[in-house]
């Protein structure tokens, strides 16, 4: 797993690319919490490049969604392959987490 983060307009991006799983989730959890407690709310999480998502994954994601509504900030999960994408309906995370279809349309979605 490698984690990208990239700023555009005090809106984070971060690409995690490969897998986010039991092996990898406490560095992306780790990423993403210094982040946060730098004072950024505002998030993209770009998955066009991830692979693979386990429960250990979705967790982080979790984490980072409650994290963010803590912070009165918003979270948009971007770019979900299918399988990344079936995964997170099978969850009910479809439901509860805001979505876009690219990262560059998350990001819009949070400068409007």
């Amino acid at each position: 797993m490698n984690i990208t983060t990239t700023e555009h307009n005090h809106i984070t991006v971060m690409a995690i690319e490969g897998r986010l799983d039991g092996q990898h989730a406490q560095s992306a959890e780790q990423a993403f919490l210094e982040l946060a407690g730098e004072g950024r709310t505002l998030f993209v999480l770009n998955f066009a490049n991830m692979t693979y998502i386990s429960s250990a994954g979705l967790r982080i994601v979790l984490v980072a969604a409650k994290k963010v509504r803590s912070l009165q900030g918003r979270l948009i999960c971007a770019g979900m392959n299918d399988q990344v994408r079936d995964v997170f309906e099978m969850s009910g995370f479809l439901s509860i987490l805001e979505t876009a279809a690219t990262a560059e349309e998350a990001v819009s979605l949070l400068q409007a």
